[in-house]
């Protein structure tokens, strides 16, 4: 019933940008905050970008001023442009949605993609 799938990922060179989108579907897009986290080997699922129903947007400080999240409500998508790409940007990008506010806690979102990889080469 409720889908997100993610697309977009690949190999890219460190400086270059790459974007991501996710396709929703099963659900009130509108009505769910929309997010982006991040996993790599061995370390915890770590919160990206969120933007809510009305496109306020919270970012990492590790990925403001590089990555800018936008969604369209009319194309249930979401979208991750990301620039200035480095190396420890590595890692299997996934989609998530959440109902009403979005926070960082990866435990507390609804929904999941299955995720796209990004390797940044260097």
């Amino acid at each position: 019933q409720v889908q997100l799938v993610e697309s977009g990922g690949g190999l890219v060179q460190a400086g270059d940008s790459a974007r991501l989108s996710c396709a929703a579907s099963g659900f009130t897009f509108n009505l769910y905050a929309m997010g982006w986290f991040r996993q790599v080997p061995g370390k915890e699922r770590e919160f990206v970008a969120g933007i809510s129903g009305i496109s306020g947007t919270l970012y990492s400080d590790s990925v403001k001023g590089r990555f800018t999240i936008g969604r369209d409500n009319i194309k249930n998508t979401v979208y991750l442009q990301m620039n200035s790409l480095k190396p420890d940007d590595t890692a299997v990008y996934h989609c998530a949605a959440r109902i009403r506010a979005i926070t960082t806690e990866h435990w507390t979102w609804n929904y999941w993609g299955k995720g796209t990889l990004v390797t940044v080469s260097s």
